[in-house]
């Protein structure tokens, strides 16, 4: 017997090698271990083959995995399965006669509601009312369950490949429609044939009056309160039921009707070919022919084509077109920039060694090199004042130094030797 804390424990850890099982399990009732390693290495592909067999043990320690007996294949459990089912919506199509015989309970339990108020059995009046909540809650989880199976085929017959015949694409909608849908929507019918809403609106008048004589007798609030409860249930459940009942219908019929269409298309598709093939194209044709009337496949419409005044505009537009020529610009001469000057630093600076000691550094540059333009003697200036073989200083006061199109006002630097 598993245990439930490591069976939830396990489903935790690995859910989604768990998801993708059950969804395989809808193609394959049986498991082999290869399978299993499979899905396991999709869902974790970096895991080794060491780490996939400890995956898989887990598994199988667990009980969500099942050996089968005299085989090495494995299987899912049936409660692990139809748990993952339920929470994924990957549930199969229920039977209707399931629902048809939880529907008949309904009134058998209803009788014994009834019984128990005439007889003013409490205890057997609150088992009628639990029995009643139990089907109402079971079929609404099986209404639910079979709305998006009912769903799932139909998405998987519309995104099925368009190549292969419309009746093997269809074949399980049709199955689906006659094997269930039409069976609810019998049972669901507002006329004296349909027992679903007939014993809902008994259970509910029941379940109503009970309340009310509990009322007046002067019963237990948590007694009342469960009655109430399970007619609020039982309103619940007519409305819930009326809309999958309608949502399955508008899913299923436009897709049966396709069907249909396309029979009768093939039909008479087949009829025209079989007079094409005894009589010829021409004789098949004809307006007297028996084939001239055509069901669905030909439409006889005139039309004509007419061209617009503004296509006319254009077209005579287009005839006389004359391109105009364009001169292409030339090429704008390039703007000639400042000359470039040759600067002999490697001279400056040995003529400045010479010179040594200097009190104002931008004062001797300008009076020995006055060709220079200002930008250079500033570059000069600052490029000097850094040489770390020499001694600067900066003066105390300040002073300015007329170049040719600035002043400059600035502390001077003596330049000595270095120590």
């Amino acid at each position: 017997m598993s245990n439930p804390r490591a069976l939830v424990h396990t489903l935790h850890t690995h859910w989604d090698t768990v998801e993708l099982l059950v969804r395989l399990s809808r193609e394959f009732a049986v498991l082999t271990d290869e399978q299993v390693r499979a899905g396991i290495a999709r869902v974790a592909p970096q895991l080794d083959a060491e780490a996939q067999g400890a995956v898989l043990r887990a598994l199988v320690n667990a009980d969500i995995l099942q050996p089968l007996p005299r085989s090495d294949d494995l299987q899912l459990n049936a409660y692990v399965l139809e748990f993952v089912r339920g929470l994924t919506r990957e549930h199969e199509l229920g039977l209707a006669a399931v629902l048809q015989a939880r529907v008949a309970a309904i009134r058998e339990a209803t009788e014994t509601l009834n019984e128990g108020m005439r007889q003013a059995d409490m205890d057997r009046l609150r088992g009628a009312a639990n029995t009643l909540a139990q089907l109402f809650r079971q079929i609404s989880l099986q209404l639910d369950q079979d709305r998006h199976a009912l769903f799932e085929l139909a998405e998987h017959a519309k995104s099925a490949d368009a190549s292969a015949p419309i009746s093997q694409r269809y074949r399980r909608v049709l199955e689906a429609y006659d094997q269930y849908v039409e069976p609810m929507n019998q049972m669901m019918d507002s006329g004296p044939e349909g027992t679903f809403y007939r014993y809902l609106e008994d259970a509910e008048r029941a379940l109503d009056l009970a309340g009310e004589r509990l009322t007046i007798r002067g019963a237990l609030y948590s007694h009342r309160l469960q009655v109430r409860q399970v007619a609020q249930q039982a309103k619940e459940l007519r409305r819930f039921g009326r809309l999958v009942a309608q949502q399955c219908a508008d899913t299923l019929l436009p897709l049966r009707e396709e069907l249909r269409q396309h029979n009768a298309l093939t039909a008479a598709i087949g009829l025209l070919l079989g007079q094409v093939r005894k009589r010829g194209l021409r004789r098949a044709l004809q307006p007297h022919a028996a084939g001239a009337t055509l069901p669905l496949w030909r439409n006889e419409r005139g039309f004509r084509l007419q061209v617009g005044d503004d296509v006319r505009a254009v077209m005579a537009a287009a005839r006389h077109y004359q391109p105009a020529s364009v001169a292409f610009p030339q090429d704008e001469p390039a703007q000639a920039g400042p000359p470039l000057e040759h600067v002999d630093e490697v001279g400056i600076r040995e003529r400045l060694a010479r010179s040594l000691p200097v009190d104002s550094l931008l004062d001797w540059l300008k009076t020995h090199y006055p060709h220079l333009t200002d930008a250079t003697l500033l570059r000069l200036f600052h490029d000097l004042q850094h040489e770390p073989r020499w001694s600067i200083e900066a003066a105390d006061g300040s002073g300015h130094t007329d170049l040719k199109t600035i002043r400059i006002l600035h502390h001077p630097h003596r330049v000595s030797a270095a120590a």
